[in-house]
């Protein structure tokens, strides 16, 4: 059994085939997670799985297939509320089904009620027993709640607008990756702008458009007004030491920038107000960006997590995966969490323990190092870091091989193979298997992928190490006591839809046995309202520096992170806050913390 994982988290990623105007597209997809300590398990529910996943200790996770329940509502959401597991997700002028099981397991799901329509919710239950629902997802209304009969499902009294965008103000609000608003770019804001008729100021499309979409005119006018504004969505309530922590995510899923804000209210309905510090869920950099909607709860231990959606979104925006992180509450009962590093292995430590003591025990060992490949072009993309290229082979035959060179024998702890899809378009199957506008279709059964995983000393004698054949695009395997090798080497077989073998990711880590890099020697100042501008002079033996950030020094709660540069702007600064920098600089020796200074005021 694992007793660590690394960001994205090893889940059986499901493909779907998208139709939308042209031919259809297929991806994998999971993503607005909510997990839920039920009867002494973790339940880990995300959005188009066709089941969920278990497990006894948030690292091994077994999945359940479920294909019955409702697998085309998006953000699903697990409460336990008695004896009972509820569940809802999202649909669109649809009333939406709640439903509950006590065992989740063995037994299906029943249903409550379909009390009205709603987006990306959440129920809550109070100590009291009283039951709370929120529920919002657009760029044109705020974050709702309205408390619920706990027996019926059914509305007690008018919902309340409770959390609305404030763009000018919150640096990490804005849409665009680093927060660089560019509507021009949108896919939506081009496919609009077509129909947008100048002359009376509406998105016009006719009746048989409006019925298969799903969206009346006015809505799509609406849609399009409003393109350059944040989604305020995914919403998720965590009750800590009396208060309600009411948490959303902005500004849209395929954003670095995505995270997880929180606001804090006395009541369960507010009125609320913002986190002195947030987001509280943001990883801007590194190998794998993004941490929002997601969810926050305490361990059997009381510890607490947060899983959140973490973004590829190259072949589509809803290309998406899944990230764990350790969390918590400070002194002050501002909520927080260590996304210090937020892709490399984590060790989880048994009972109870401090979320800062999380660190990393292995260093990435395989960063820009010689790459060799069997065919193809770019091989060196499989270890830059980042999940949105790739090296592709250069045909679909299995045996083609990524080996890199750690350029030493190397004493390697764990290995993440990172797998790609590109531009797969396969026949759309028949109606009856899509959802209900036949525009999107979920495999319910396995794609299989196969590779191994070889390492070797001298290049020449190879070990195998690794035989893969299971749903998989981020594998992980962990060495405890580990391995010495110079060489990985990763060999394709049969791959889902006779693809070629790609690798975004051949990601070695281990412990160095070199010199850790020098101290980085930083300056940090406002260049905006929003915005701040972080950098430092040129480390020779540093792979790249971790910034952290925060409202004091005590509370560098924010971190980016930044390989092969020496400077970095910081785009989720709230307006008039004071902010403090501390950039560590590290290499594949470990970490060597700088010190804390106050950002200059422009």
């Amino acid at each position: 059994m694992k007793k660590t994982y690394c960001n994205p988290l090893d889940l059986g990623y499901r493909y779907q085939h998208v139709k939308e105007c042209g031919p259809s597209r297929g991806f994998r997809e999971g993503a607005d997670p909510t997990l839920v300590l039920f009867k002494d398990k973790y339940y880990l529910f995300v959005s188009m799985s066709a089941g969920f996943w278990w497990s006894e200790d948030l690292v091994n996770w077994s999945f359940h297939a479920d294909p019955d329940l409702l697998i085309y509502d998006y953000a699903p959401d697990a409460r336990q509320i008695g004896d009972w597991l509820y569940f809802c997700a999202s649909r669109r002028n649809v009333n939406c089904p709640i439903l509950r099981t006590r065992d989740p397991l063995h037994e299906p799901f029943e249903e409550v009620n379909a009390p009205f329509d709603f987006w990306d919710p959440d129920l809550f239950r109070d100590d009291d027993g009283r039951v709370y629902l929120y529920w919002g997802c657009t760029n044109t209304e705020p974050i709702y709640g309205v408390e619920m009969d706990p027996e019926t499902m059914t509305p007690r009294g008018e919902r309340k607008a409770l959390i609305f965008e404030d763009v000018e103000n919150l640096g990490y609000e804005r849409p665009g990756d680093n927060g660089v608003v560019d509507r021009e770019h949108s896919v939506v804001y081009q496919m609009l702008k077509r129909s947008f008729n100048p002359a009376t100021g509406k998105v016009e499309i006719p009746p048989e458009l409006e019925k298969a979409s799903g969206y009346t005119s006015e809505a799509m006018t609406k849609m399009f007004l409003a393109i350059g504004k944040p989604y305020i969505e995914g919403a998720f309530m965590t009750k800590w030491n009396g208060r309600y922590y009411l948490q959303y995510a902005t500004p849209g899923t395929q954003y670095n920038t995505y995270s997880d804000a929180v606001y804090v209210g006395d009541t369960p309905l507010g009125p609320f107000r913002r986190q002195v510090s947030n987001p509280f869920s943001s990883v801007p950099g590194g190998f794998v960006t993004g941490a929002g909607h997601g969810s926050t709860i305490f361990d059997k231990y009381g510890n607490l997590w947060h899983a959140a959606t973490m973004r590829v979104s190259v072949n589509h925006d809803f290309e998406r995966r899944v990230g764990l992180f350790p969390a918590g509450f400070d002194r002050d009962g501002v909520l927080f969490c260590n996304q210090n590093f937020a892709d490399y292995p984590v060790h989880v430590p048994e009972g109870k323990f401090d979320p800062w003591s999380v660190k990393p025990e292995w260093m990435l060992l395989s960063y820009n190092k010689p790459v060799t490949a069997s065919s193809g072009e770019h091989p060196e993309r499989a270890v830059n870091e980042n999940i949105r290229d790739w090296w592709s082979a250069g045909n679909a035959n299995p045996g083609e091989w990524l080996t890199v060179d750690l350029e030493r024998e190397s004493d390697i702890r764990a290995i993440q193979v990172s797998l790609a899809d590109e531009a797969l378009a396969v026949d759309f199957p028949p109606e009856a298997y899509g959802d209900d506008r036949h525009t999107r279709h979920i495999e319910t059964k396995p794609r299989l992928t196969s590779f191994t995983v070889h390492i070797s000393s001298d290049g020449v004698t190879w070990r195998l190490l690794e035989s893969v054949s299971r749903e998989c695009s981020n594998a992980y395997f962990e060495y405890l006591n580990g391995i010495s090798a110079r060489y990985v080497r990763v060999t394709g077989g049969e791959l889902p839809y006779g693809q070629t073998l790609r690798v975004s990711g051949l990601r070695v880590f281990g412990i160095g046995h070199g010199e850790k890099p020098g101290k980085a020697r930083a300056k940090a100042a406002r260049i905006g309202d929003l915005d701040g501008a972080v950098s430092w002079e040129h480390i020779e033996s540093a792979q790249g520096c971790n910034v952290r950030y925060g409202i004091a020094p005590d509370k560098l709660y924010l971190s980016f992170l930044v390989y092969g540069a020496n400077e970095v702007k910081l785009s989720t600064l709230m307006k008039g806050q004071k902010y403090y920098v501390r950039v560590d600089s590290f290499n594949e020796n470990g970490v060597i913390e700088g010190d804390v200074i106050e950002m200059e005021d422009r």
